[in-house]
């Protein structure tokens, strides 16, 4: 797996969510013999035994039950000794969600974006409306999801420090799913000075939510700019397909890269079914507009 990254002209990695246990011995090797570096890894990495698929929710920081919020912490820090062992500095991480326990308004509403994957950019008052309300619904139940999560992130903070990790707080592409894009910067300001957190950003999440009309993507990345410690890189098709090559879709990647400093890690971050053609033409892009900004 990285001899072919190694061959398709990349130095990095970073090692995703959907990495199995029976692939670890191959990483720590092709790492030993410097096939390639590893800039990231995404929680939950390696994956728990047993579980055979991409899982980064499997255990939600936010979540209700206590075993489940245990199992999450048990398994961020087993992501972090990993992350710590193939050199890794940034450990990404989703951190919940909110949840209805009856009558869910939440997925009417993702139904309608589905449809129509850009209706927030226009004037729709009818979609307005029914967004508005829904975003109510959310903040409404949030207090009790958002402090749980913040128990749960703060309990890995010494292990983390300890370990030379920073936990990369991703904006997520659902609308119920947290923090809200709006209530980051208080977030991070919650915490610590000292704590080892950063934003991560994704830029097909930030489309995905600028179409649904719940964030500017230019206004999100100047707010969250001070915290930024990387990015995941994938355009988004006209019709909401998210995960494309750069180029191929709707994201101003040139008014993206005008954030990009020498410190971040920028992960091209593209769906099993783009061809090998469209990851060296994603890569040419970054390298692109890393020269046109003397990174």
């Amino acid at each position: 797996m990285l001899v072919e990254m190694a061959g398709l002209g990349f130095s990095h990695v970073e090692l995703s969510h959907g990495i199995r246990a029976a692939l670890v011995p191959g990483i720590l090797k092709a790492v030993e013999e410097k096939v390639v570096r590893v800039s990231s890894t995404h929680n939950f990495c390696p994956l728990p035994p047993g579980v055979m698929h991409a899982a980064p929710n499997l255990f939600e920081p936010s979540g209700t039950r206590r075993d489940e919020i245990e199992l999450w912490r048990y398994h961020t820090k087993r992501s972090i000794d990993f992350a710590a062992k193939v050199g890794a500095k940034v450990l990404v991480c989703h951190l919940g969600h909110v949840g209805f326990f009856w009558f869910n308004p939440v997925p009417r509403l993702e139904a309608r974006i589905e449809e129509n994957p850009n209706v927030g950019r226009g004037d729709d008052p009818v979609y307005r409306e029914q967004l508005d309300r829904v975003m109510a619904k959310i903040r409404r139940r949030m207090p009790a999801y958002l402090d749980r999560m913040r128990a749960s992130v703060e309990a890995v903070f010494d292990y983390a420090t300890a370990c030379g990790i920073t936990l990369g707080f991703e904006n997520r592409e659902k609308i119920d799913e947290l923090p809200l894009d709006d209530e980051y910067p208080a977030f991070m300001a919650s915490f610590p000075a000292t704590a080892p957190i950063g934003y991560w950003h994704d830029t097909g999440h930030a489309d995905i939510k600028e179409g649904a009309g719940l964030l500017a993507h230019r206004d999100h990345l100047e707010m969250m700019a001070p915290r930024l410690v990387g990015f995941h890189l994938h355009d988004v098709s006209a019709d909401g397909r998210d995960h494309q090559a750069l180029g191929t879709g709707q994201i101003d990647f040139d008014m993206v890269s005008r954030f990009w400093r020498p410190e971040h890690r920028l992960t091209i971050e593209l769906s099993p079914r783009v061809e090998a053609d469209g990851v060296l033409a994603s890569r040419r892009r970054v390298e692109s507009l890393l020269a046109a900004r003397a990174l």
